[in-house]
């Protein structure tokens, strides 16, 4: 008995119901750790790297222009966390009160699915490659793809299903070799003494670039942050106080942000690489430093994956209410397992989910016009009754998401029509909702 009470507390069984008072006990620097470890990544550095590639901004110009836009993005991402904290609820459960029940569980729910379902597989396959390239370039031998695919994503998703203890934990361990990885590549980068790839030439180079190319890398740093509103209060949830899970995102993603942009625009300036892991070790024959750059790659990698299959799964338990969080991580798991294994068909993937972004941003855009601006960061008894009113809808939120989805599509790309869409229903959706009600 005392065996099968200790495998339950293992085991995070805590679904869409509130988290109890006594489990909300996490404070805010552990948040903060969690931020910082998720950061840095693949994924994550090409925004910035671009800034200074194809926008010709200046090394200096490149990370303050896309930590303005990251910051202002993570500002919301920082306030929608506050329904976790407060109500103890995730997030797609939450954003019930805002959409309704049907538009947040046949809506939002299954297309945050589905992209941290391509993300999870995106960043297991490209872990994947770089330990494959390591193990070449180590024995001269090649080693069969889901040989690591395979066991790395397995090993992700069982994280994610021992649950939010298994990722606090974790990437907290995980931190200090984040942070010997990524110091270990600025001091590569440091230490490039061959003319024109110096260091030293970033204290000598003045901040250059126009203000066309730095609204369009800021505005792309922030669409690419925002969408978290639909997802940070899966975190915040277990929380000491709203107080302790607002500010251990914001300056966790702040710290962790800053950090990537660093390094992003670090090799991009350098060595002309969108990848730091790729550029660093390109710099040295130590067999020691390539696999703490290899570890550091991977390691990334697993942190911020704990965390997509983590959110994915209580997207997933909104839709299938009737499943249990530990069945819904389950069959996150099995898809994400399975899509790793599958390179060429992610690949093609691609496109869809781009698409998708054209629904991503109206989304977080009436999400959080609504939360901010229409229910002054609030949800009063009659928003949370809309939780449990299986067939409440929100019609106005529905329309103004399919327009702002027309107006995301009709904007050329170089006018960074995410941004502009996000700001235009930011503004119009709380305006047309003064005065109307629903549900």
């Amino acid at each position: 008995m005392k065996a099968t009470a200790s495998r339950k507390e293992l085991i995070e069984t805590i679904g869409l119901e509130a988290v109890p008072k006594k489990r909300q006990n996490t404070s805010w620097y552990r948040f903060a750790f969690i931020q910082i470890a998720v950061a840095a990544n693949a994924g994550n550095f090409l925004v910035p790297a671009l800034a200074v590639l194809e926008g010709g901004l200046s090394f200096w110009n490149g990370v303050l222009t896309t930590c303005i836009g990251a910051i202002l993005g993570f500002l919301f991402v920082s306030y929608l966390s506050l329904p976790g904290s407060r109500l103890g609820i995730p997030a797609q459960y939450a954003i019930r009160t805002i959409l309704g029940v049907q538009g947040a569980r046949f809506l939002s729910s299954p297309i945050r699915s589905i992209t941290s379902l391509y993300w999870f597989s995106v960043q297991t396959i490209g872990g994947t490659y770089v330990i494959q390239q390591l193990f070449i370039r180590m024995t001269g031998q090649e080693v069969p793809f889901l040989l690591f695919s395979i066991p790395l994503s397995i090993l992700m998703v069982m994280l994610a299903i021992i649950g939010f203890d298994a990722v606090k934990k974790a990437t907290t361990y995980f931190l200090p070799f984040l942070l010997l990885g990524e110091f270990t590549i600025l001091y590569i980068y440091f230490t490039t003494n061959q003319g024109d790839t110096a260091w030293f030439t970033f204290q000598l180079e003045p901040i250059q670039g126009s203000l066309t190319s730095m609204f369009f890398y800021a505005s792309l740093a922030f669409v690419q942050y925002v969408s978290g509103v639909s997802a940070s209060a899966d975190m915040t949830r277990y929380a000491k106080t709203p107080a302790h899970g607002f500010w251990g995102l914001l300056i966790g993603n702040g710290i962790g942000f800053f950090i990537t942009a660093l390094i992003g625009c670090s090799s991009a300036y350098l060595f002309h690489d969108i990848n730091p892991y790729v550029s660093s070790s390109g710099q040295t024959e130590s067999p020691l430093i390539i696999g703490i750059i290899t570890l550091t790659a991977v390691v990334s990698m697993i942190s911020i994956n704990i965390s997509n299959a983590y959110t994915g799964g209580y997207s997933l338990l909104n839709t299938f209410s009737r499943l249990t969080r530990v069945q819904s991580a389950v069959v996150f798991g099995f898809l994400g397992v399975l899509l790793s294994g599958f390179p060429s068909l992610v690949n093609e993937a691609e496109s869809y989910i781009s698409l998708l972004g054209g629904l991503i941003i109206p989304i977080s855009a009436v999400i959080s016009g609504d939360y901010l601006i229409v229910k002054r960061l609030y949800l009063n008894e009659k928003a949370i009754e809309q939780l449990t009113k299986t067939s409440s809808i929100n019609p106005y939120a529905l329309i103004f998401i399919i327009l702002g989805s027309i107006i995301y599509f009709s904007f050329p790309d170089n006018w960074s029509p995410g941004f502009l869409t996000f700001t235009i229903l930011m503004v119009t959706y709380p305006w047309f909702m003064k005065h109307k009600t629903w549900g």
